[in-house]
């Protein structure tokens, strides 16, 4: 009851039309991933690809303490993130289909989504790999005395990385503007994080580094963005990095290829109980914001925005066979 008080009174401060921003983001998010998969079983998209429903609450709410001149780094869950820094579904999906037109003109596919105009740098296959990137973003930034925030998500697995070490070590040292966002949906892959980590409080790992740390619940929007704005305004004042645990759960298996023998299905329903847009939406319309209507008209927005993806990466062109060797390099040696 107290937590559900808590949540009103937050809802009250931001405001209807803040509310209902929130949570037609986080539907957009939710309609995509579904309709990703039912593309893929179509076997219109191929590769691999990692969904990010039940996290939507993290990629939402950490937008918002973002402007458009910071950076992003992400994982190879990050279509969420895409779609929210600004990237449009059909540039997403004409990439997953391997289309010219798409956001990385098809070469990228799901894992690697990138858009400069956004500053979305990944999309990145290999775990942890973001994270050096984003401490020579922000390296870069520091250097040129740009007033600019370097934003990285990564899942927990990445903490067990080297690069996860070496990057918050130079971060703290050199006081880097970077926010660091891991969402701990506590499986990495396959394995629970408590059969990995001799160490599972992950706060405590980044305040090794000297790094300001926090967690938050990652299932609920409204303290996910203001835990995000508390973080990204401390490294903004010049503090230096900043890492912020996000505890959430994703919904799907790790990728489509996983048989999902790891996780016990009760428990996975638990957490559906916990599911960030219908907890949102009960809170909202409790509040007074939110009616049958209003969600009807903000699904039907979302899926005709999904729709029109559709339909854009489906009359997007193939590259020509003669374009293959385009943007390959290789150093020719004279024999």
């Amino acid at each position: 009851m107290n937590a559900q008080r808590a949540k009103k009174q937050k809802t009250s401060k931001i405001g209807r039309d803040h509310a209902l921003h929130l949570l037609k983001n986080m539907i957009r998010i939710r309609r995509l991933e579904e309709t990703c998969a039912e593309l893929y079983s179509a076997m219109k998209i191929r590769g691999f690809l990692h969904l990010y429903d039940g996290q939507e609450a993290v990629a939402v709410g950490v937008m918002e303490a973002l402007t458009a001149e910071d950076a992003v780094v992400a994982t190879y869950r990050e279509h969420g993130h895409a779609l929210i820094r600004g990237i449009s579904a059909g540039s997403i999906l004409a990439e997953m289909f391997g289309k010219q037109e798409g956001c990385s003109r098809g070469r990228g596919g799901s894992m690697h989504l990138f858009d400069a105009k956004t500053r979305f740098y990944g999309g990145n296959a290999i775990v942890g790999g973001g994270l050096p990137i984003a401490v020579g973003l922000a390296l870069a930034d520091q250097m040129q005395q740009r007033p600019r925030v370097t934003c990285c998500f990564f899942g927990e697995g990445a903490v067990a990385e080297g690069e996860f070490h070496e990057s918050m070590n130079l971060a703290s040292l050199w006081k880097l503007p970077v926010l660091f966002v891991c969402e701990n949906n506590l499986y990495a892959m396959g394995t629970a994080l408590k059969l990995s980590e001799s160490v599972t409080d992950l706060v405590r790992k980044a305040a090794s580094y000297d790094v300001a740390a926090a967690s938050v619940d990652g299932m609920d929007v409204l303290a996910v963005e203001a835990a995000a704005k508390k973080a990204a305004a401390a490294v903004r004042s010049g503090k230096g990095p900043y890492f912020l645990e996000c505890r959430t759960y994703r919904f799907r298996a790790h990728s489509m290829f996983d048989p999902e023998l790891y996780r016990d299905k009760a428990e996975v329903e638990d957490w559906k109980k916990r599911c960030p847009i219908e907890t949102f939406i009960k809170t909202l319309k409790t509040e007074g914001f939110l009616t049958d209507k209003d969600r009807q008209v903000i699904e039907g927005e979302a899926a005709k925005e999904i729709k029109e993806a559709v339909a854009f990466a489906e009359a997007c062109t193939w590259e020509p066979v003669e374009d293959l060797a385009r943007f390959v390099t290789s150093e020719r040696r004279s024999e």
